[in-house]
């Protein structure tokens, strides 16, 4: 394993509420391979939507799309510093949570974390979408 603490700091400021399911603030530094992955969907490589009306259902497959993604580009869960979440208003947010929780089990230094609640997405089946930021040491 490379060691990054000299790359990416994980920063909860005594000032700031800490909370064990995101970090505040991430500093990266020095040489580094950024990834950016666009909004993903509950899609399966068909096309065909996965959990129609189940939100839990739709995460499982969100989180399968940003891994698929994330191995692409020669990265893991462990190098996501940001995910924004985007979810259907009216949407159980603690039941797509309950998915990111188990995906990432106990790795340390959580990413910081966006939720916004929308009015829709690009198809009205779709009921969140999530995009993440990954840093990879070089």
């Amino acid at each position: 394993m490379i060691d990054v603490s000299n790359q990416v700091k994980y920063l909860n400021p005594a000032t700031l509420n800490k909370n064990p399911g995101f970090t505040n603030v991430i500093v990266v530094t020095g040489p580094v391979k950024t990834i950016y992955i666009g909004g993903q969907d509950a899609v399966d490589a068909a096309g065909h939507i996965v959990g129609k009306g189940d939100v839990k259902a739709q995460a499982e497959q969100v989180f399968k799309n940003l891994q698929a993604a994330l191995a692409a580009a020669g990265a893991g869960l462990e190098h996501v510093v940001k995910w924004n979440i985007l979810i259907v208003q009216g949407q159980s947010l603690p039941a797509g949570f309950e998915v990111f929780q188990r995906v990432w089990g106990h790795r340390p230094n959580p990413p910081a974390i966006t939720v916004m609640f929308v009015v829709g997405l690009a198809n009205p089946d779709f009921l969140l979408e999530m995009d993440a930021i990954a840093v990879i040491p070089q």
